[in-house]
């Protein structure tokens, strides 16, 4: 039988919370510009570990926040011309639609599986990450199978991405770079336009199923919107490899906490 999953019910009204929300959505910008993802892998894991959200509230939470934060990062990277815009509309095509299988999904799944899926989800990206040589000068060109990779691509990101909270960038770059030959910068622009309609499809299915807390989703994205262009800044600046190690090192770190947390959930 599926787990059963109480309601959040203690909605946090305090200093402690505002602080928190802003001071994830400062790091999930950050991150975000940076690594062209939409903040997800920042904003679950520490909205369920230290606001002890249950992890479908934070997922829809997250969802939410991305909003905002993608649009900001598209911004500052079509500012450099990092943007395929066409390849985005056809990756969001296929996630729009997956996004709302996600999130119907979402409240049939047990919690417990939920997690381990989480966690092995950021295993599986910390391992692409050292699969994919970064390049600065490939593009995504339009073939007929490439247009068939994109809307599969983002059917499986869609359903992702309203599953666990995420935009679906650290499924889309990965998957640009190492399955396309694209460009890391492109990779992480074109991500961060797809990710735009992805979560609002899924943004709207949550709110019908209340797996979302607007306020603490706004309070995210408006923190975040501060930093996404100081973090897509960086990325310029930084060699392709070393960002792939930072990130990867990052989210040893938050797959960690997750595991420990749900083995202790388990026992409790």
């Amino acid at each position: 039988m599926p787990e059963i999953d109480a309601p959040h019910t203690s909605e946090p009204k305090g200093a402690k919370y505002i602080l928190t929300c802003l001071g994830i959505g400062l790091l999930a910008g950050l991150m975000s510009g940076l690594f062209g993802v939409g903040g997800g892998t920042v904003i679950v894991p520490l909205l369920v570990l230290i606001l002890a959200y249950n992890q479908r509230l934070a997922a829809g939470t997250s969802l939410a926040a991305i909003v905002p934060t993608a649009t900001v990062g598209v911004i500052a990277y079509a500012l450099n011309g990092s943007v395929a815009w066409i390849p985005a509309l056809i990756l969001a095509a296929g996630a729009v639609v997956g996004a709302q299988i996600g999130t119907w999904l979402l409240p049939r799944v047990s919690l417990f599986a939920l997690r381990w899926a989480f966690i092995a989800f950021l295993l599986g990206v910390i391992v692409s990450l050292f699969l994919v040589i970064p390049s600065r000068d490939a593009g995504l060109p339009l073939t007929v199978w490439s247009i068939i990779g994109l809307v599969v691509l983002g059917l499986i990101t869609g359903t992702i991405a309203g599953l666990i909270g995420v935009g679906g960038g650290i499924i889309v770059v990965p998957a640009l770079m190492l399955l396309f030959g694209t460009s890391d910068l492109i990779a992480k622009g074109t991500s961060l336009l797809m990710m735009i309609p992805t979560a609002i499809s899924g943004t709207i299915g949550n709110i019908r199923r209340a797996n979302v807390d607007l306020k603490a989703a706004a309070l995210i994205g408006v923190a975040a919107c501060t930093t996404t262009a100081l973090g897509a800044w960086i990325a310029t600046l930084v060699d392709p490899f070393w960002g792939n190690v930072l990130f990867a090192a990052f989210l040893v770190f938050i797959a960690t906490q997750m595991a420990v947390r749900t083995i202790r959930s388990r026992k409790a």
